[in-house]
This record gives C-alpha cells, sequence and structure tokens, in this order.
C-alpha cells in the first residue's frame, strides 16, 4: 500500500485521508500549517454593500457569529460547493454556487456588479487574482480577514516518528505556502532519504512554482484546482 503525506490543515486533513483509504493508498497526516481566526470589526460591515463573496470555506468558519449575522441576508455567492454548504450552515439565507474557481467566479459576478460593493470574506493569505478582476471590471471590494495560514514547525525526531522512519512515495500539496515548508522539510539532512524517490502531487501551478528544488518529472499538477482533480491524478498514478 502506498504511503501518502498529507500537509494540509484541519478539518480537511481527516477528511483528504478518508478519501485516500477508500482509494486503496495510506495516508499519514502531517500539517504543515494551521489556520487562525483574526479579529474582524463588525461596525458598518455591511454598509453599502450588494453582495458577499467567499472563495475558501475556512473564511466562512473563522468569521465570528456576529459578522455572519450582519451579512446573511445578503446574496451570497461561493466558489464552489464544499464553501457553498459552508456559507449555508453559517446562516447565510441565499447563496449561489459558483464554477469552482476564483477567477471563473470574479469573470461571473463582474458583468452585474458594476460601481457595486462586494464584501470579499478572506484569509489574509490569499491569491490576488480575484480581487484584481473585479476590481478591472469596476466592482469595489471590500476584504475582510477572517483568519491567517501560519506554518507549523515540526522538529526532525517528530517527522521522523510519524513516518516511522519510512519513505513516503507521495506528497499531497494545496497551498504554496505548504510547498515552501515541504521543500524546507525535506532538504533536512535528517529527513532527506525519506523524500528522494517522493512524488509530489500539487493543486496548481502557484503552488508547483514553490517548489524549485523538485525535479519536474517527480511533480504533478491537477488539472484544475480541486481536491477531485487532485486525488484523480493521484488515483491515475498508480
Amino acid at each position: 500500500m502506498r504511503r501518502v503525506l498529507v500537509t494540509r490543515p484541519e478539518p480537511g486533513a481527516s477528511r483528504t485521508a478518508q478519501r485516500l483509504e477508500d482509494l486503496g493508498f495510506q495516508p499519514i497526516l502531517l500539517p504543515l500549517t494551521e489556520m487562525v481566526a483574526l479579529p474582524v470589526d463588525v461596525d458598518g460591515v455591511a454598509n453599502n454593500a450588494a453582495a458577499v463573496a467567499v472563495t475558501s470555506a475556512n473564511a466562512v468558519r473563522h468569521a465570528p457569529k456576529e459578522i455572519i449575522a450582519a451579512l446573511a441576508a445578503l446574496p451570497c455567492h461561493a466558489v464552489g460547493r464544499r464553501t457553498a454548504e459552508a456559507a449555508r450552515a453559517a446562516g447565510f439565507l441565499s447563496v449561489s454556487e459558483g464554477p469552482g474557481d476564483a477567477e471563473a467566479l470574479a469573470d461571473a459576478l463582474a458583468g452585474g456588479f458594476t460601481a457595486k460593493t462586494i464584501i470579499y470574506l478572506c484569509g489574509r493569505v490569499r491569491f490576488p487574482a480575484f480581487e484584481a478582476r473585479l476590481k478591472a471590471a469596476c466592482v469595489l471590494v471590500r476584504a475582510i480577514e477572517t483568519y491567517d495560514t501560519v506554518a507549523l514547525d515540526h522538529s526532525d525526531a517528530a517527522i521522523l516518528a510519524r513516518l516511522s522512519g519510512q519513505p513516503v512515495e507521495a506528497v499531497l500539496l494545496y497551498s504554496a505556502k505548504a510547498a515552501t515548508a515541504m521543500q524546507a522539510l525535506a532538504g533536512r539532512p535528517a529527513l532527506r532519504g525519506l523524500f528522494e524517490e517522493t512524488w509530489f502531487f500539487v493543486l496548481s501551478g502557484r503552488i508547483a512554482a514553490a517548489l524549485e528544488t523538485v525535479a519536474s518529472e517527480k511533480l504533478r499538477v491537477a488539472p484544475e484546482p480541486s481536491e477531485e482533480a487532485l486525488l484523480e491524478l493521484l488515483r491515475t498514478w498508480r
């Protein structure tokens, strides 16, 4: 059974582990980042807003209840199914499910919100293309950062124990920050031998670009930025 290192934080890590087991892999959980909630000022948050946009379920999960209550009556445009489910669970009354890609969601919203304000619930670490596309279409974007993503520091001993001192065949990477941390980790003298034959499966080209020292023949990029596409890539690699 091939061993696959899951580097994403909870709660997603456990869901991914279950999916890997269902596919016949042995998942090993080693989150390289964690999400922490940020303080948010609720005063006037919904002023002049026409809608809410969300490109990450974590932005909804980490939003204070007061923020959700202030925005719940506005139409909420979620990037995809999982984010839409999180928005409904949080209390948004009208949620539409987007195409699964942040830039495509921005393009879909651009025409209908010219000169209007969209509240963007997001993380501090994020790809700028969503906001840039809306601003280029003269949409006013008010970003509300509800969480930050911070790197976790694991000792050599902790990693060796987690991996039982054995190599892993594949690593799944969901963010550029995790990819940077993974590259540094794999380069440590005490751990280098565990990753010499490892394949790296990443969610996007931007994440792949962070793996500067990984040989291209050991790197696979999902054809679209979804876990379904990433796991299908892993399944067919077998």
